[in-house]
């Protein structure tokens, strides 16, 4: 397996709830979106191109089953999934519930922000994580 010096994703320093070895999942401390998580791919790679048909088709997977826990239990009104790697080029899968009154929306959450989510709805989506954890861990566990 490859890893590369100084990539946050190799030396990956946040607990995943799930991970096996190909890839990790992990919940994404971000304040402002609860529910916010990543499927990284262990190996150091740059592109889904670069991975034979079968882990391909495993790491398909893997962010379809992270997209399925996501809208199960953060219940969003849209759910964003993103591979970018432009400033961490190590192939990983963004997946991202979102609400018409998030910080961003419509725009992508890497845009300007246009408003403030109340605080008190940014908490009720993080009493939710409890429960996206066992959801994942759930929707991993059936594979």
């Amino acid at each position: 397996m490859t890893r590369v010096a100084g990539c946050e994703l190799c030396e990956l320093s946040v607990a995943p709830v799930f991970e096996n070895d190909k890839f990790a999942v992990i919940l994404v401390d971000d304040a402002n979106y609860p529910g916010f998580a990543r499927v990284i791919w262990k190996d150091h790679v740059r592109e889904v191109s670069d991975l034979a048909d079968d882990d391909r088709l495993l790491l398909n997977d893997a962010v379809w089953r992270l997209e399925l826990a996501v809208r199960e239990v953060m219940q969003p009104l849209k759910v964003n999934v993103a591979s970018l790697g432009n400033v961490v080029p190590h192939l990983h899968w963004h997946v991202i519930p979102r609400y018409a009154d998030d910080a961003h929306f419509p725009a992508p959450v890497w845009a300007q922000a246009v408003r403030e989510t109340e605080a008190q709805v940014l908490q009720a989506r993080k009493t939710l994580l409890p429960e996206l954890k066992a959801a994942i861990t759930r929707r991993f566990a059936s594979r």
